[in-house]
């Protein structure tokens, strides 16, 4: 460790403190300045540019980091520094977080700076901020140029409808609305079906969030509805026509819907916001279920919230006292996944060695899941949290589960003292796999899981996404009876597989062979092939083929292939389509007047 006298070891502490936060704050700048482009790319119809925007902007953080460690490194040897020092460089980055619009996240990034310096023995709240150090209710912009958070309107001096438009033109897009006042109308219209019609309490208000959340090719108005005791939350996408011009796809008014839109198994949304913590607590008053650390991640602040979870599962942890165990359902060749029953996630470590056919490696896997995270989930693949050295309590292991782990990853293990270490994992989501689901649903439910199945890998087939091995038990069930997908080892873009046909048996040999008898390339894809797999059940058979009979045709494949080959983009819905407006009203009014 490096000595100095004491004032220039605090002259020191306080020069990193502040490198330190000005590595935050170009991040933090560059971050906005990604969703502020966003909103230039979606009044241009450039989807595939806010697609590039959303991939990009993940590596910003890590980026940012290491430049600032690379920048203590050489500036101050920063890790031969003593623990004096070390404490005054987070007393003095308290300091300076004093009036900061973006605190947690700053402190986020001042862990993920230091853990890479310090030594494991040092993360704990004297050295970095394992419990919060700055609180972040009512902070506020306060400068007269900048936006609030978010506005209030009064609909009772001017009128719903006046005031609904007053909202949408507020966002000041460039683009023409096709017919404004038509599309407020609908969401009149809405409202009153949803809710009927409603006495108008004294503080009747509108709250709106100020800024767009963009993502895919819609951007959201989020907002709520004040009537007397009651809180109504609502989402309005916007979208391009035919035609290019804007319209108000729908209105959501469900806390359900919104929790959908917000989930998991979307991509992060692009959304300015000067205090990313008030515009947190707000979506917590419209979903007041959904963990705070969802909610930050899925505005795109997934760092911070990858920190808030975790916190949140050291004190599950000191607040529960049942074992890990091996999770439920078929092993995999490639991750051993193991979960605690108290706790709604599961915990993927990929394996030290791979029985066949599995033909990989850890840093192939690797890949895929950060392909994953980097590319449009649309709503069918599960996002994941990785960490680096996770440290559980050994006594906390059931004891088959724990031979397992020295047995199948001993690499990824240290022991140290009564703890656990593992070097390298995934946190995921808890879903019961669709395999085991299935075995005990009745007609109704396969007849609706099958649907949901199909689509799902539609849906993927359409944002280029090859699932690889579609087995019913890589997909799982959420609650809101969603399929999903979460195995990745075999994941490929559509586009660079080969879609084939079975090529008819050249002679009687052939025709009777149980075994392949054509060539088979590595990026090679037979969808007639999967039916012997998937459709072994009569009943998931009826079900499937009533919504999915061309499924296993190749031209199908090749066909979502091509266009996106093409450059065309899919159109996705993180809500119901019979709630589009275009169906909900427009069709049926044609299908009246014909």
């Amino acid at each position: 460790m490096a000595h100095f006298p004491k004032l220039l070891s605090s002259q020191i502490a306080y020069d990193v403190a502040r490198t330190m936060l000005d590595g935050f704050d170009k991040h933090y700048r560059l971050f906005r300045d990604v969703s502020v482009d966003a909103k230039a790319r979606f009044e241009a119809g450039d989807w595939l540019g806010l697609q590039t925007l959303q991939r990009e902007r993940i590596a910003f953080y890590d980026r940012r980091v290491q430049e600032t460690v690379e920048a203590l490194e050489d500036e101050y040897d920063a890790e031969d520094l003593e623990q004096e020092v070390w404490q005054q460089i987070k007393l003095h980055y308290i300091g300076l977080l004093t009036d900061h619009r973006q605190p947690e996240c700053a402190e986020t990034f001042f862990n993920s700076v230091s853990c890479k310096i310090l030594q494991r023995a040092y993360f704990n709240n004297n050295f970095i901020f394992v419990r919060p150090a700055i609180a972040t209710e009512y902070i506020e912009n306060d400068e007269p140029a900048s936006k609030p958070t978010y506005r209030v309107y009064y609909p009772g001096h001017t009128g719903l409808a006046s005031t609904l438009e007053r909202i949408v033109t507020n966002f000041q897009l460039e683009l023409p609305f096709d017919d404004l006042p038509r599309d407020v109308g609908y969401v009149m219209r809405a409202i009153d079906e949803e809710f009927g019609r409603f006495d108008i309490a004294p503080n009747f208000q509108i709250h709106v969030l100020s800024s767009l959340f963009f993502r895919n090719k819609a951007a959201y108005i989020i907002g709520r509805i004040i009537n007397g005791d009651h809180l109504l939350p609502f989402a309005v996408p916007i979208m391009h026509d035919a035609e290019g011009k804007l319209r108000l796809d729908a209105v959501l008014l469900r806390r359900e819907q919104l929790q959908i839109i917000f989930s998991f198994t979307h991509a992060y949304f692009m959304v300015d916001m000067e205090v990313p913590s008030a515009y947190v607590q707000f979506l917590r008053t419209i979903m007041p279920g959904k963990p705070k650390w969802e909610i930050y991640t899925s505005v795109g602040l997934q760092k911070h919230g990858k920190n808030l979870f975790y916190r949140d599962f050291l004190h599950h942890l000191k607040h529960s006292s049942d074992q890990f165990i091996a999770a439920p359902g078929i092993k995999g060749l490639v991750m051993l996944v193991f979960t605690l029953p108290s706790y709604p996630y599961v915990f993927k470590i990929i394996r030290d060695r791979f029985g066949p056919p599995k033909e990989t490696t850890r840093a192939q896997i690797k890949a895929k899941y950060l392909m994953v995270k980097q590319h449009d989930r649309v709503g069918r693949m599960a996002d994941t949290l990785e960490y680096s050295s996770v440290a559980f309590p050994l006594s906390r292991f059931d004891e088959t589960l724990l031979e397992e782990l020295k047995r199948e990853i001993p690499s990824l293990l240290e022991f140290d003292a009564d703890k656990l270490v593992i070097r390298h994992l995934y946190i995921e989501r808890r879903m019961t796999p669709l395999n085991l689901w299935l075995q005990h649903a009745t007609d109704d439910a396969i007849d609706q899981a099958m649907r949901e199945y199909g689509n799902a890998i539609k849906e993927l087939m359409a944002a280029n996404i090859f699932p690889g091995d579609m087995l019913y038990k890589n997909f799982g069930v959420t609650r809101q009876g969603r399929i999903v997908f979460y195995d990745y080892d075999e994941l490929e873009y559509l586009t660079d597989c080969q879609i084939r046909a079975v090529p008819a048996p050249r002679n009687e040999e052939e025709e009777m062979s149980g075994e392949v008898w054509y060539k088979v390339g590595p990026h090679d894809v037979f969808p007639e092939t999967f039916e012997t797999f998937l459709m072994g059940d009569p009943r998931v058979r009826k079900a499937f083929m009533r919504y999915h009979p061309d499924f296993f045709d190749p031209a199908l494949w090749q066909a979502h292939k091509d266009k996106i080959l093409a450059g065309q983009m899919h159109d996705f819905y993180p809500y119901d389509t019979a709630l589009r407006f275009v169906n909900r009203y427009e069709t049926a009014a044609a299908a009246a007047a014909a």
